[in-house]
């Protein structure tokens, strides 16, 4: 229980303890005045009626505003939960725009690769049939420089 319950009810037996050791004086009649007219009644037991309506309407309000306060924050969960809602859909397309973005990438990076390897690929091939027609050259030079010595000596 909170403090302020606590304190509440100690006040309320407080109160109450008091009625019952003064009660007969709370039933002794009085005169009271009406501003018309004089009546004889116990001014204890009507001010004790006015305290219960009094304590009576001021429950009532604050049971009013307890409610209204839970009303309110229950349509503010619910527009937050709509919202959260909204922002999970919203980052959720945004992550399938990404993964997009990113395949599309990718497939351009594999594509500029396979380019690439093939280019280099082409390059070396080219490079491997000068080479063969270098050495073949050489070959060929040797060959003709050679023979005359190999003639000779056979």
């Amino acid at each position: 229980m909170s403090t302020r319950l606590i304190l509440v009810l100690i006040l309320v037996l407080l109160f109450g303890a008091f009625v019952v050791v003064n009660w007969s004086v709370f039933l002794a009649p009085t005169s009271l005045s009406l501003l018309v007219t004089t009546v004889q009644a116990p001014l204890g037991l009507l001010m004790l009626g006015v305290l219960a309506a009094v304590t009576a309407a001021c429950g009532g309000t604050m049971v009013w505003w307890q409610a209204r306060v839970l009303l309110e924050t229950r349509r503010h969960t619910q527009e937050l939960q709509t919202q959260r809602a909204l922002a999970d859909q919203a980052e959720a397309s945004r992550f399938t725009a990404l993964q997009g973005v990113i395949q599309a990438e990718v497939a351009r990076l594999t594509e500029r690769v396979d380019t690439s390897a093939g280019q280099t690929r082409q390059a070396l091939q080219d490079s491997g049939n000068t080479l063969a027609a270098y050495i073949g050259e050489v070959e060929d030079k040797l060959d003709r420089v050679l023979e005359p010595g190999r003639n000779a000596r056979s």
